[in-house]
């Protein structure tokens, strides 16, 4: 196996997020398979390679680099260009293409299904994001009625519905890091998640979603919206409550509902093990294995299938149009 260089444009607090973190996840597990390293690009970190540093000397045969962070990658790709490669895809729509010999490790079938339409002679593979055990239901009290994170929520979320349930519960809004997301899913009893607006606004997708699946491991009732990667694993009506449903109102009726009923969420640890630690290990090797025969057996920058690019799909769609008119002629 080759040695694995994952590029973060750093990891101190200003790039804290959520795809860091699960970056982050991916490379310890990574680690139990192959050599891995993370290497900074935007800022220099003392305990870390630096790119412009590494590429100073030729490729090395040993080494596949990993890009992901979105907005990056295409200038990233440039600048790798002749050296292995490959995209670890969290969100979809950034607008770019890349080039067949890259492969594309997708974080949900939601964007699997975006790269399977864009970049259709990729080699392509299903990894998602791992849950970490600690999310579990812990069987305790629950003295928050509704919890939310004001990252992330819409408008609607924040100015309308919270509002509305503070009249009638206990709602408690995260607004800041605390110390365990798991300690607070297994303290309250429905979590509410909205980010449709958020990614709209932002002009690329939601590439996974991890919270709402936490909560859910943790017992925790969802509403959520059902966008993107989100609906690889919410099911409407059976594993959670599709958010901002009609109206206010409505929504209020719903969550009071599922507050007093004080039902227990359905079990989901079938549909969690998808996403534990123990699934994604035993999908790593398949996937790191396929990935350097293709960098044994593959130059890099030849490939004699047509791209599908925009002139192609264009060519394509002027022929559907000549056959046609051909076909209306011999009539």
């Amino acid at each position: 196996m080759r040695k694995l260089l994952f590029l973060l444009p750093g990891t101190t607090q200003k790039f804290h997020c959520g795809g860091l973190w699960a970056e982050l996840k991916t490379i310890e597990l990574v680690k139990q398979i192959c050599p891995a390293e993370i290497v900074t690009y935007r800022q220099r970190e003392p305990d870390k390679p630096f790119l412009d540093d590494i590429l100073q000397h030729p490729p090395q045969a040993d080494t596949i680099f990993v890009v992901s962070w979105g907005f990056d990658v295409p200038k990233l790709v440039a600048r790798l260009r002749g050296y292995p490669t490959i995209y670890h895809a969290h969100s979809a729509e950034y607008g770019f293409r890349l080039p067949a010999q890259i492969p594309i490790v997708c974080v949900s079938r939601n964007t699997l299904g975006y790269w399977g339409q864009r970049s259709p002679h990729s080699l392509l593979y299903y990894l998602p994001n791992q849950i970490s055990d600690e999310f579990v239901d812990r069987q305790e009290p629950r003295s928050i009625d509704v919890l939310v994170h004001a990252r992330k929520s819409s408008d609607y979320l924040l100015n309308q519905l919270i509002p509305a349930l503070q009249q009638h519960c206990h709602v408690e809004i995260i607004d800041g890091f605390v110390d365990s997301l798991a300690d607070s899913f297994n303290r309250s009893h429905v979590y509410l998640y909205d980010s449709a607006q958020y990614w709209a606004a932002q002009g690329v997708t939601e590439g996974f979603g991890l919270q709402p699946l936490e909560a859910m491991s943790c017992g925790c009732h969802v509403f959520s919206s059902v966008n993107h990667g989100l609906s690889d694993y919410l099911d409407p009506g059976f594993n959670c409550h599709k958010i901002a449903g009609f109206s206010t109102a409505y929504d209020v009726e719903r969550i009071l509902g599922v507050i007093k009923s004080a039902a227990p969420v359905n079990s989901i640890e079938a549909l969690v093990a998808e996403y534990r630690t123990e699934n994604i290990r035993s999908r790593l090797p398949v996937i790191l294995t396929e990935i350097n025969h293709l960098f044994d057996r593959v130059s890099p920058g030849i490939s004699d299938i047509p791209d599908l690019n925009y002139q192609r799909i264009l060519q394509l769609r002027i022929l559907k149009v000549v056959k046609s008119i051909q076909k209306k002629l011999k009539k």
